[in-house]
């Protein structure tokens, strides 16, 4: 049965072609317009209002409307909004760029600009391909990544991601990359426990560098988390293991950090924990606190020389775009990094994620659709099952996380789901009340769901007798 729309629903309709999303859906479901929003909460046309447990797609770090921000992104718009970025620079480039190198892994000096996660990506493929041209090695012409990798959705990206949503429909056009299985804690083959285990799951990598080292110009990797592919976590052995890998095969390594840079793990950045510099670093979504698009690829003098130049060699990087190193978001990145130097927001992510974790773990250790709940930093995951003892998944056709998501939306909580996974990544300023909230909503709404669910089941089972 379709909804009344609002006005504003019934237009957006009539133009508007939202992004992952079956449109047909939204004849059941339409949008939420939403009208304001404010620190946690997003606020819509009728005034409800809905906890933003996933930082509108993982980008809001400090709230919505935050005033400082605003008030920085203000007073740039009315002194420069933007300047062509080729022959031309600007001090908040310039800031970024000095404060990006000062706080990232040691020996990343080299900033270029982007203006999303995706191109990040393409940016920093392309810059491992030509460097290895212009230094020889000829024969390096694909690249490394993992089953369940997410990286992105040009086509570049599409060719080292690894989830079939997303890539089995474009394979004809993709790049041909050599795959690793990549790390599963939940379902560890192993047997291992994540706080102990020494990756023995770098294997693969290993065993496929071995055989393909002579032609594989990098390995991609998402550190820590494999955000799009249900939020898989692994150790930071792992990484350590993949630094010394790529090193011995001598192959790049490409951290995209663009989902878990900026304190989403517990550390300014993922590979900190492993101790680990790779060569390239993507960055985006938090770069900008959620304000505007904006990405960089951090790099090594290394990689930089090989580009450096008489323009006759043809060695310069030839890759651009309009907006490249915007002022007004180059600006918001300058605040948002000044933020985490002058306010203690590492600390306050571990304090909440210390208090997110506990009220979790009692929340749903005992629920028997949970098979597990998993967090690093204030990332947490429930992985919703069938079968407990078994990992068995739930059927991916009844669309349960999709289903659970609306509920929870009824009851003012945004948690967009990853198929069956549930997943809070809440901006840092949440309080410890809103922590209970997203908590204690999430139980309820998951009870409530699976209650009803059993009840269908068994009143459609003609073995089924309520006494």
């Amino acid at each position: 049965m379709k909804q009344v729309l609002t006005e504003l629903q019934a237009r957006d309709l009539q133009h508007v072609w939202h992004p992952c999303s079956q449109m047909k859906d939204y004849e059941q479901f339409p949008p939420i317009v939403i009208k304001s929003g404010e620190g946690v909460w997003l606020y819509d046309e009728n005034g409800k209002r809905y906890l933003d447990a996933v930082s509108s797609w993982w980008v809001n770090l400090f709230g919505h409307a935050n005033k400082r921000i605003s008030q920085a992104l203000s007073e740039q718009a009315f002194t420069l909004e933007h300047v062509i970025f080729a022959n031309f620079t600007h001090e908040p480039a310039v800031k970024v760029a000095e404060k990006l190198v000062a706080l990232t892994p040691p020996g990343l000096q080299k900033v270029f600009f982007a203006d999303n996660g995706s191109a990040a990506i393409e940016v920093a493929l392309k810059m491992s391909f030509q460097y290895h041209m212009q230094t020889g090695k000829t024969s390096k012409k694909r690249f490394l990544a993992l089953t369940d990798a997410y990286h992105g959705e040009t086509l570049g990206a599409l060719s080292v991601g690894g989830v079939d949503l997303y890539n089995e429909v474009y394979q004809p056009l993709l790049l041909d990359t050599v795959r690793a299985q990549g790390p599963d804690c939940f379902r560890c083959p192993f047997n291992e426990k994540p706080e102990s285990c020494q990756a023995q799951c770098i294997r693969s990598v290993e065993e496929k560098l071995d055989a393909h080292h002579e032609e594989i110009t990098a390995v991609i990797i998402e550190p820590l988390i494999q955000a799009a592919a249900g939020m898989k976590m692994y150790p930071p052995i792992y990484l350590r293991k993949l630094r010394e890998l790529c090193t011995a095969y001598d192959v790049h390594l490409i951290a995209d950090e663009i989902a878990v840079g900026f304190g989403r793990t517990g550390t300014l950045f993922a590979c900190e924990q492993a101790e680990i510099s790779p060569d390239f670093m993507c960055l985006s979504k938090g770069l900008t606190g959620g304000y505007l698009p904006l990405s960089v690829v951090l790099t090594t003098d290394t990689v930089y020389d090989a580009f450096y130049d008489e323009y006759g060699t043809m060695k310069a990087f030839l890759h651009s775009h309009s907006y490249t190193g915007n002022t007004l978001a180059c600006r918001v990145a300058l605040e948002v990094l000044t933020m985490f130097e002058e306010e203690n927001y590492i600390e306050m992510i571990q304090q909440k994620g210390g208090l997110m974790r506990k009220l979790a773990e009692e929340a749903f250790s005992h629920l028997p659709y949970v098979g597990e709940y998993r967090q690093i930093g204030l990332v947490g995951a429930i992985e919703l099952v069938a079968d407990r003892n078994t990992k068995e998944p739930l059927p991916s056709e009844e669309r349960i996380g999709y289903q659970i998501y609306q509920n929870a939306l009824e009851k003012g909580l945004l948690i967009r789901p990853l198929g069956n996974i549930l997943y809070f990544m809440p901006p840092y300023i949440i309080s410890a009340e809103e922590i209970h909230f997203m908590i204690d909503t999430t139980k309820q709404t998951i009870e409530s769901f699976f209650a009803e669910r059993e009840g269908r089941t068994c009143s459609n089972d003609p073995q089924y007798s309520p006494l």
